[in-house]
Parts: C-alpha cells; sequence; structure tokens
C-alpha cells in the first residue's frame, strides 16, 4: 500500500511541475541568482495600484503574480507610498503620479507608450510604472517583469517605450469547424461550441501572452472567409471572447465574407456599389458594435484563390474596400483590405499585386489599410520585398508576416524568423530617396499616415505548448516585439525569449542563440538557396516537388518558378524577361538587374542562370547549388550535436522534444537536399561532386512519395 501510494504521489508531483510548454515566456519561477534575488527584494518593499478599472486590476494580478513568483515571497499590497515600493497607474487612477511625473513627460506618450522610472517621492526612493491608458500601464507592468525575469539591473531606471506601430494585429486563420488553415499545433483553440457560456482559461491566458508583448488586436477567423460568422448567435461568442480581450488591451476584428448579403442577407447581389448592399453591411456593422463597441474592422481576402469580390460586379478593390469603409467609419472601425491577388492575366504572377493595386493608389478611403505580404509571391522562405512597398503614396500599406511555417518547415522545423522579418523591414525601397526602408513606409512616417499596422499569420493553436514545436513560441514572441519597436535585432529578442522561456544560464543563452540565429539561414540552404522559391508540394506545401507540373494553372506549378532546363535555372524578371523589377524604384533595379552584381541570396528570382556561371566563390551556379544545399543539411547536423549539449541545463521534458524534432528535421533537410539535387541535376547533366555524400534513393523514389493527410491543409 505504501509503496502504491509513494508511485502516485511521485506521479503527480512529476505531472503538476512537469515543463510542457504551456507558460510561454510568462514563467514566474523563482530567481536562480542568489544575490540578485536579495537585491530585487531590498529594492521592492510593496505595490501601490489603484485598481479602479478591470484593465488595472488585470495588471496588479499580473504584477502581484509575477513578483511573489519571481522574489519567492508574498507581495504586499500598500495604501500609501513608502520607501522602495512599485507606484503604477495612471494620473486618473493615482493623484499621486501628478506630483511625480512631469505633465511633459506623459504628453509625450502616446495612448499606449509607458514609461518604468526611479523617481524621489521626498526622501523615499520609489519605482513607477505610468502610462496615459489603463492597457499602457499593463504594457509597463510586463515590460518590468521582463527586466526580473531576464535578471537585468532595477536600481536606476529611466525606461520610455512608445509602440512604432498603431494596429499590432495577429492574423489567425481558423475555420468554424475548428481546423486551422495552415496551422500545425492542432486545432483551433476558439471552441464555437461551447461559446459564449463556457470562457475557457486559455483565452485569457491567451490575452495575457499578447498584452505581454504589445499584440492589440486579433482577427478570429480565417480570410477564407465564412459568411455564417456574421448571423446574430455566431456575434454573441466573438462578444464572449471580445469581453475577455478587451480586459488585456486587444480588439477582436472579423473577415467578412464579400458574398455575405447573398449568403446570408438574402439579396441578389453583392454590388458594393449597390444601394441595397450597402445598407445591408452598414445594418450589419451597427448590429456588430451594438455587442462589441470596441470592434476593430474587418480583414477582407477577395477576388484571390477563388473567393468573391468587387471584380465579380466589374468594380474595383477600392469600390469594394470603400463600401465596408463607410459602414465602419463612424464607429472608428477600419478595413484591412489585402492585397494577395493574382490571376492567369499576368505574364508574372510577382508583378499581380503591383498592377491591380498601385492604379489605385489615393482611391481608398482614410480607414482603409492594404494589407500586403512581405514578399511578392507568398511567404517563401526568402523573398525580396514586394514592390508594393513604395509604389503607395497616397495609401497605408499594412505588412503582412506569416508567423506559421507554411513553407519553412510546417511543424517539425526549428526555425527562428527574426532574420528574415528583419530582412525585409530593414529593406531600403529608395521610394522617397537612399533611407526610405519598407518599415518606415510600414510605421507610416515614410509619407505621414497616422493609420498604420501590421500583422502576422498566426501558429497558435491547441496543443498544450500553442506553437506544435516548442521554438514556434519564440516567432510569436518575436512578432509581438517586431510589431511593438522594429529596431530590435534578432539576437535581442532571442536572448530575452530564451531567458524567459528557459533559464538564465550565460553558457545555456549562448549555445541556444546560435542555433536560433543561424537557422533561418540554414533552413533557405536546404530547401531554396540562392533564390529559388515555390518549389514545394502542391497543396500541402510538404516537402519538396520542384517536378509538379500538373495543377490547371501554370503559376500553381513549382516548374513555373524555377525553369531550369539544360541551359540554366531561374526566372528571368529583368527587361528581358517579365521585366518585374521595372517596379522598383531605379535604385533597387539597379541592385538586381545585373547578373554579376545582384546580390546572390536573390539570385534566382531574378535571373536565368548557366549551369556553369561564374559565382562569386570561384564556383559554378551547378556547384555553389551543391554546397548551399549540402551545407544546409551539414549545419542541422550541427545544430542537433550543439542541442545535445544543453541537455543539463534544462528540463528532461522539453529538452526531448526539441531533440526528437530536430531529428525529424536532418531527415527532412536530406530529403529536400536530395530530390533538388537529383531534380536539377536532370537538366545540367553535372555529377554532385564526389566530396558529398550521395544520395541513397533514386529521383524516381522521391516523386512517387505522397501526402494526402498532411497537416494545414
Amino acid at each position: 500500500m505504501k509503496k502504491t501510494f509513494l508511485f502516485i504521489w511521485l506521479l503527480c508531483t512529476i505531472t503538476v511541475n512537469a515543463e510542457d510548454g504551456y507558460r510561454l515566456w510568462l514563467r514566474y519561477d523563482k530567481i536562480d541568482n542568489a544575490a540578485l534575488l536579495q537585491q530585487y527584494r531590498n529594492t521592492i518593499s510593496g505595490v501601490l495600484i489603484n485598481a479602479t478599472t478591470a484593465t488595472l486590476k488585470a495588471a496588479k494580478e499580473e504584477l502581484y503574480n509575477g513578483l511573489s513568483g519571481l522574489l519567492a515571497k508574498k507581495t504586499i499590497g500598500l495604501s500609501s507610498i513608502t520607501d522602495k515600493c512599485i507606484l503604477a497607474g495612471t494620473p486618473a487612477s493615482s493623484p499621486a503620479l501628478q506630483s511625480l511625473v512631469s505633465a511633459n513627460d506623459l504628453q509625450k506618450l502616446t495612448g499606449e507608450g509607458f514609461l518604468v522610472q526611479t523617481k524621489l517621492a521626498g526622501r523615499k526612493k520609489i519605482i513607477v510604472i505610468a502610462g496615459n491608458t489603463d492597457k499602457a500601464v499593463l504594457y509597463g507592468i510586463f515590460h518590468f517583469l521582463r527586466l526580473l525575469q531576464t535578471q537585468q539591473s532595477i536600481t536606476q531606471l529611466a525606461i520610455v517605450s512608445i509602440p512604432k506601430i498603431k494596429n499590432r494585429i495577429l492574423n489567425h486563420w481558423d475555420n468554424l469547424d475548428r481546423t486551422v488553415e495552415r496551422g500545425y499545433a492542432g486545432f483551433s483553440i476558439w471552441n464555437w461550441h461551447t461559446l459564449p457560456g463556457y470562457i475557457d482559461q486559455r483565452y485569457i491566458d491567451y490575452a495575457r501572452a499578447n498584452a505581454s508583448i504589445g499584440i492589440n488586436g486579433t482577427v478570429l477567423t480565417n480570410v477564407n472567409a465564412n459568411a455564417y460568422l456574421l448571423k446574430k448567435p455566431w456575434l454573441e461568442k466573438v462578444k464572449a471572447l471580445a469581453d475577455v480581450f478587451r480586459v488585456y488591451g486587444i480588439k477582436v476584428y472579423l473577415t467578412a465574407r464579400f458574398s455575405a448579403p447573398i449568403e446570408i442577407g438574402g439579396l441578389k447581389t453583392a454590388d458594393p456599389l449597390n444601394d441595397t448592399v450597402q445598407q445591408w453591411w452598414n445594418n450589419k456593422v451597427k448590429e456588430i458594435y451594438e455587442l462589441i463597441p470596441d470592434f476593430g474592422g474587418f480583414l477582407v481576402k477577395a477576388n484571390s484563390e477563388g473567393q468573391p469580390g468587387p471584380q465579380n460586379y466589374h468594380r474595383t478593390h477600392a469600390d469594394g474596400a470603400n463600401m465596408l469603409a463607410d459602414a465602419l467609419e463612424p464607429f472608428n472601425g477600419i478595413v484591412m483590405w489585402r492585397a494577395f491577388v493574382y490571376g492567369e492575366q499576368s505574364d508574372d504572377r510577382f508583378k499581380q499585386a503591383y498592377e491591380e493595386f498601385q492604379p489605385l493608389d489615393g482611391k481608398f478611403k482614410q480607414n482603409v489599410l492594404v494589407q500586403v505580404k512581405n514578399g511578392p509571391i507568398d511567404f517563401q522562405p526568402r523573398e525580396p520585398f514586394s514592390p508594393l512597398f513604395g509604389a503607395m503614396k497616397k495609401t497605408p500599406v499594412m505588412m503582412e508576416f506569416q508567423i506559421t511555417q507554411e513553407y519553412l518547415g510546417q511543424g517539425t522545423h526549428l526555425v527562428y524568423e527574426a532574420p528574415m522579418f528583419k530582412e525585409v523591414l530593414d529593406a531600403d525601397t529608395w521610394s522617397k530617396g537612399k533611407g526610405s526602408l519598407v518599415s518606415r513606409i510600414v510605421d507610416g512616417s515614410l509619407y505621414t499616415f497616422s493609420l498604420n499596422g501590421i500583422a502576422g499569420v498566426a501558429n497558435i493553436g491547441n496543443d498544450r505548448n500553442w506553437t506544435g514545436h516548442l521554438f514556434g513560441q519564440s516567432n510569436w514572441y518575436t512578432f509581438g516585439r517586431l510589431a511593438w519597436d522594429y529596431t530590435l535585432s534578432g539576437e535581442t529578442i532571442a536572448d530575452e525569449w530564451i531567458r524567459q522561456t528557459f533559464n538564465n544560464n550565460a553558457d545555456f543563452i549562448a549555445a541556444t542563440k546560435k542555433i536560433m540565429l543561424a537557422s533561418h539561414e540554414t533552413m533557405v540552404n536546404y530547401m531554396t538557396p540562392l533564390g529559388l522559391h515555390h518549389i514545394m508540394g502542391n497543396g500541402h506545401h510538404y516537402g519538396p516537388a520542384p517536378w509538379s507540373n500538373n495543377l490547371p494553372r501554370p503559376d500553381w506549378n513549382p516548374v513555373y518558378y524555377h525553369k531550369a532546363d539544360s541551359t540554366g535555372i531561374g526566372f528571368d524578371r529583368t527587361a528581358k524577361g517579365s521585366n518585374a523589377l521595372a517596379q522598383y524604384a531605379p535604385e533597387v533595379r539597379k541592385q538586381f538587374e545585373d547578373l554579376n552584381t545582384c546580390d546572390e541570396k536573390y539570385l534566382l528570382w531574378f535571373h536565368h542562370v548557366s549551369w556553369k556561371h561564374p559565382m562569386k566563390s570561384g564556383r559554378s551556379l551547378w556547384e555553389e547549388l551543391c554546397y548551399h544545399y549540402y551545407k544546409g543539411v551539414n549545419d542541422i547536423r550541427n545544430m542537433q550535436q550543439q542541442w545535445n549539449l544543453l541537455e543539463k541545463y534544462l528540463d528532461a521534458e522539453r529538452f526531448r522534444q526539441v531533440k526528437m524534432l530536430l531529428a525529424i528535421q536532418e531527415q527532412e533537410a536530406v530529403w529536400w537536399r536530395n530530390a533538388c539535387l537529383l531534380y536539377f541535376q536532370s537538366f545540367s547533366g553535372m555529377p554532385i561532386p564526389g566530396k558529398y555524400e550521395q544520395p541513397g534513393k533514386t529521383l524516381e523514389y522521391y516523386k512517387k512519395l505522397k501526402f494526402p493527410y498532411a497537416p494545414g491543409n
């Protein structure tokens, strides 16, 4: 009996203390540095926060829980200022702040900006966390807790933080049946069947996680929209989520199906210039705002991949967007109109979005954002920035990144996306001279737009650890941090995430950061080096299929993009080819148009190159292609070795999960390398250099692989 009891006790203990990843980066465990722990305890005597609203109550609870866990002692609530206390609030909630923080300092903060500063109240040295709004205080408290989690000094604080982008939004591609398009972490976290009556704790923790990194909006549903969501019973379910998220400063947005007036409204048309259609949308929007007073607005995918839109009625994207904008305008709602369009009328899919949207520049209402993918094709492992960034000078353009790894190894590959995001944000469009960075277009500063935004396609599901792959959490975290401040480096963000998610051990941090910072380039090397793109399997986009050519549309097939033949490989987008380069400013065009000076990481994006072309390394193009594919596999193997050395620094559960997934990643990297090189070799006619391990399977073997149940389709 005693042995049975002991076994059950041990099992319960293991379960309670298991590190399953659910807590994300919000782990408030006791600080393991004894000297620093004592210093923090000596610096913080208690907390004074007048929680007059739901948001301030949430902020207070977060601060209490964080301090109690990190300092391993009960947090003392104070009724007046004492030496070494934390004073948090707004001027409205805490009149004492008005004498401690100058009106000039508060005036400099936007609605969401905050300050964390060491102040003297008479002879009392205190820490002030303040903002002009409740959610600004909440953001400040999360920032302060991050300082403790990452073991930073708090003895003399002088932090002022203001978000660079106004609308920082997650786009969920979640369907009403709980499947998730391009999702690799289980089913949707929205359990529509039990809403509105049942509020899962996960909804609250989701809101906490987003608020901790400054995300202030969420689009709940797939851009391939379902009109049924706009019916009253479903809007009541949305309201239940909006009520939870509002406390954490998060607005709810919905995807609007353009044909909804027909599908659920009983109309015979959805023509945006039809008075009856316009009135239907006006009524529907009013109905939504009666339920959700702070509803954010609509995200729309129209006339793309079979979705209905204004072009069905010979109207423009501006006509469609403006109809919805007019309905939302009285309530301060916005429209995010996606520019992801392509059709058979263009000779190069690269050019399609520019051809459809640039002529409409200046024709959109003031509360419309044109949401543009980071690159001109479709979230490829590496893309040049979309030429629409810089081409729309009279219209605010919103960035759309993909956090979920549709083309980046899906749910099994460790790929840290910060380098990829930064590569685009830091790119110079030259649209208004040197220094016209993509980031300055996104934040509205280059062309002076007060409305601006950035979106990330979420990688979140109902897996216990939220993102499937543990390191997928880092990409959610990265998006939020860059949306708040795109000047942060990928190294800084990785350092923060590692410290909060794992520990503050210097050796562990250095090794893990090295893995993360190299992971994106490694993945590009074993998948799509030198500017190759869109060579994955059709439909599910899982694994390599550069040979695929069986779909009815040319630009649905990989062969359309690499154009390999006996003379060479790559898509000629110069004046001699599709002339897509003409969509960029002359200075950008000049960077790419010369085969011999084009950055080699974009080479095959813009040029059809001879297999024998001499590269900067001295190798031929074919040899360089082999070099990159083999380097990618070797680097994954090095990542495995590095991770294995880290076992002593972390819990067994998370170590083992990452180890198993790295093994899968290595196998799939070999698959990518072998399949692609064997296929391209059939055109080059050149051998894979003998110094490399030779493929153990034939090209026909790889061609016959089928994956009818690949996830995320």
